[in-house]
């Protein structure tokens, strides 16, 4: 049987919440469907959001979550998405439990996977001592003796970021540097050195960084490490036709539509800039331009 929603959201992390709770103060019947695997959930606090800093995730999602659930026509509902649908209407959104929604608009705050490198001991690091992002976690690793797994021209301008939080900088290319000459000579100026040598595994202590080891034997003390990985879409935007841009972000405008009519994005999904501030913001911003798109066509 099918259930009926003026909206479903796919995600219901901050992005996805967000979005929610200006829908349901907008007397929307609104679906969130989430899995329940955020891409923050070993971080063990978050920072630079302003009257949560130094809260856990959870505690800020799970707030969230309660405050968002007391509008009455928002519900929540645990699942994985497979199958996106639309006929001249409306969409279909079909759940692994064979679960069937249908709605007139659809918001992708579905996030994205993390696809971690073939080193031994990353995973077990990452959003504790190997971090993604300066804003988000720097303040807290400033000063330390510091690493950054990254190469050419991205390798470069993140260093600029994380130089300005502790000068024990080391740059780790995991293979041969695609940085050009005038990139070095940068780098040799603010004495950052450059290890080409391949990385084997990182030694840690319960998620806490304490070396790098190298496939050739060579050992390097580290206390943090940022890293620029690769990633990929939580969910399957190919069913409806999605488009992503050149750096596998789905593609949104200015008022977080993509490419098919209907359909809104916001939150890690469509931005670099990953950190729980600008997910909110941009989930309020896209629930309200849904909210007008809906009394637009019913007026």
């Amino acid at each position: 049987m099918k259930q009926n929603f003026d909206v479903i959201i796919l995600g219901g992390s901050y992005a996805g919440l967000s979005a929610a709770m200006s829908l349901g103060r907008s007397l929307r019947n609104v679906l969130i469907i989430d899995s329940g695997k955020p891409c923050n959930r070993q971080t063990p606090h978050s920072h630079n959001f302003i009257t949560h800093d130094g809260k856990t995730p959870q505690e800020i999602s799970d707030l969230a979550k309660e405050q968002v659930l007391k509008y009455e026509t928002v519900k929540f509902h645990d699942g994985v998405v497979v199958k996106m649908e639309k006929d001249s209407e409306n969409f279909t959104i079909k759940t692994e439990n064979g679960e069937i929604f249908n709605a007139k608009k659809i918001i992708l705050a579905s996030g994205i996977k993390d696809i971690m490198p073939n080193i031994y001991g990353f995973s077990d690091c990452w959003g504790i001592s190997i971090i993604h992002c300066p804003y988000c976690h720097g303040y807290e690793v400033k000063g330390e003796t510091t690493g950054i797994l990254s190469n050419g021209d991205m390798a470069f301008e993140f260093s600029k970021l994380v130089f300005n939080l502790t000068k024990d900088l080391t740059l780790f290319t995991n293979g041969k540097s695609t940085l050009n000459e005038e990139q070095v000579e940068k780098f040799n100026q603010n004495k950052i050195n450059i290890i080409e040598d391949e990385i084997e595994k990182v030694q840690h202590e319960n998620g806490h960084i304490q070396k790098i080891i190298f496939k050739n034997g060579k050992e390097v003390l580290l206390q943090a490490l940022y890293a620029k990985i690769g990633f990929e879409q939580n969910i399957n935007v190919s069913d409806l036709g999605i488009e992503l841009n050149e750096n596998g972000f789905i593609k949104v405008d200015m008022m977080q539509k993509t490419n098919i009519p209907g359909v809104f994005a916001c939150g890690d999904n469509v931005t670099m800039m990953r950190s729980v501030a600008n997910a909110v913001a941009q989930g309020n911003f896209a629930g309200a331009v849904v909210n007008k798109e809906l009394s637009d066509e019913e007026f």
